[in-house]
């Protein structure tokens, strides 16, 4: 299964016999998205610059918490907040666990806050992490790094930061890397990952933006 990261909160997650677009954003970010295909779309939370879906051709929508299963993926999504107070100040946010080919990635949208201890348990030992760093609407670097110790996932990918083109006030990804202890080497064009059950270090993977 193929990780593709289009910049902000978007990502195509593309298996064998189906593919997953998370978060479509706006040109009005700076970034211009392609037409996409995908079998299925999430969004995270109804914000202008994560549910632009028609950047996305023919994709079943989902757009808040349930369980879902559309061309063999099975999506789990599950409420939390864009801030920590509740909601009170930007409302709600679903994180999203997304199985392709028997590789869970959990998509935490613009998490705002720690995560229950409940919902840590529904989604620890993902293999993929897609997780918000960037800080001012969503959790910081810091916030960033308690979320990966509490899922110890195989994979995490940064996500939500700034980046050459964006038009958002967001934090650079090395404040991330430096809480992860981490030193950047080359951002990769894409993460392939196939599905494990053996002994395994939690990896922090910096991809390129693939939007124009």
């Amino acid at each position: 299964m193929d990780v593709t990261w289009l910049g902000h909160g978007c990502f195509r997650l593309r298996g064998r016999n189906a593919a997953v677009v998370t978060d479509p954003f706006p040109p009005s970010i700076g970034l211009k998205l392609q037409k996409l295909d995908a079998d299925l779309v999430t969004v995270s939370h109804e914000h202008d610059n994560h549910n632009y879906t028609q950047a996305v051709r023919d994709g079943y929508e989902i757009r808040g918490p349930g369980e879902y299963e559309v061309a063999g993926v099975s999506v789990i999504g599950f409420p939390t907040y864009h801030d920590s107070e509740k909601g009170a100040t930007r409302g709600r946010n679903t994180v999203f666990l997304i199985e392709i080919d028997d590789v869970r990635v959990c998509h935490l949208g613009d998490l705002g806050h720690r995560l229950e201890d409940t919902d840590a348990e529904t989604v620890s030992s993902v293999d993929v992490l897609l997780v918000p760093v960037g800080g001012r609407t969503a959790i910081n670097a810091a916030q960033a790094a308690e979320v990966v110790r509490q899922l110890e996932p195989r994979y995490v990918v940064p996500m939500h930061y700034a980046i050459p083109g964006l038009k958002l006030e967001l934090d650079p990804v090395d404040r991330f890397l430096k809480e992860m202890a981490v030193v950047a080497g080359e951002p990769l064009p894409k993460l392939s990952v196939q599905a494990s059950s053996g002994e395994y270090e939690t990896k922090v993977v910096v991809l390129e933006p693939r939007a124009g």
